[in-house]
């Protein structure tokens, strides 16, 4: 309680100390994806659906008079089960460049997380539950929802580096069998420079968290690093970056939670020739999962290779033609869940 306590007088006190403006600047974008997608998997049926998604985002933001820029945003998205996004920090932009978010702030391992080129498209296949093996280079670091998140200005230090750092503590969540995260804790760094006609870009960052279930903590934790690199020359983009760490799987029941033990490795390149670009990308994933206290032993794996056009019809207009195939192993076995899944549409933004 006391944590929440002194957060919450941050919060009011921070804001409270500027005066603040009569109006707020208020921004708005979207887009709207309407395609079809053709999935063949290794085992059962072939299938097709039409994908039809959209989102639509307001961004707010006013500076006070002492030069200080307060702004947030949500987003109204259509895309199956989710309607909304709503869990913007309040974020506090400084005269010198730095910043502070507050609230819903995230990890600061999570923000410098390297782009990595991937193919367009909405093709997927599906897995199932048991396979842990992860597909995001950030997979062990978090945060709760009550937490904070503070970023450099550019050239920290030294010229193109910008880092961050952060920290949440117990949102409150219910104290049930389902594990959960307690707190958090996370730095990052983004380095950028060139060689010559190359622009180069070097990041990543470490994190950790404690679990708990019931009002217990667990033997299992949260935590993880990553780093990735992008260099473009002219309309040629490449990416590497790789992912380790720990996480776990959240049950209901008792005594189905898992502990994961993970690693990933993501590469992609872009190409842009006049109103077309070329993108490929793939990602290797895998875990060892086993009940808490219990390390896994044997291996999930998940390999994905995807590749996509995409041309610019028009300005904001684009259509996409995208191509996944993935193969899949739990616990050292081959397995039928994987497959290859086609994807034909167009976006309209704005």
């Amino acid at each position: 309680m006391k944590k929440e306590l002194l957060m919450a007088s941050a919060l009011v006190t921070t804001l409270g100390a500027t005066s603040v403006a009569q109006a707020v600047t208020a921004t708005m974008a979207g887009s709207m994806k309407v395609g079809a997608e053709f999935e063949s998997p290794d085992s059962g049926v072939d299938t097709n659906n039409v994908s039809d998604l959209s989102n639509f985002n307001i961004s707010l933001s006013e500076t006070t008079d002492a030069g200080t820029t307060i702004s947030t945003s949500f987003e109204i998205v259509d895309e199956g089960a989710t309607t909304a996004d709503d869990d913007n920090a309040i974020k506090l932009t400084f005269t010198d460049g730095s910043a502070l978010e507050l609230l819903n702030a995230g990890s600061a391992a999570s923000t410098h997380v390297v782009a990595v080129p991937g193919a367009g498209g909405e093709q997927g296949i599906t897995g199932t539950s048991v396979n842990q093996a992860p597909g995001d280079v950030d997979f062990g670091t978090a945060a709760t929802v009550l937490g904070v998140e503070w970023h450099s200005a550019a050239d920290f230090l030294a010229d193109g580096l910008s880092m961050s750092a952060s920290f949440s503590t117990d949102s409150g969540a219910a104290k049930a069998a389902a594990a959960r995260l307690e707190n958090s804790w996370g730095v990052g760094a983004t380095y950028v420079t060139s060689a010559g006609d190359t622009a180069l870009t070097i990041g990543g960052g470490i994190g950790a968290g404690e679990i708990a279930n019931l009002n217990t903590q667990a033997s299992a934790d949260k935590s993880g690093f990553n780093i990735g690199v992008s260099a473009v020359t002219g309309d040629l983009t490449v990416g590497l970056g790789y992912g380790d760490g720990d996480t776990f799987v959240s049950s209901t029941a008792a005594g189905s939670n898992r502990e994961v033990d993970g690693s990933v490795l993501k590469a992609g390149l872009s190409y842009v020739t006049g109103d077309i670009t070329l993108a490929l990308g793939v990602t290797s994933g895998e875990a060892k999962d086993g009940a808490f206290g219990t390390p896994g032993t044997s291996d999930d794996s998940s390999d994905s290779t995807s590749a996509s056009v995409t041309y610019a019809v028009a300005s904001g207009v684009s259509a996409v033609l995208g191509y996944t195939t993935v193969d899949r192993a739990n616990d050292g076995a081959s397995t039928t869940n994987g497959g290859s899944a086609w994807y034909v549409g167009a976006t309209m933004s704005f």
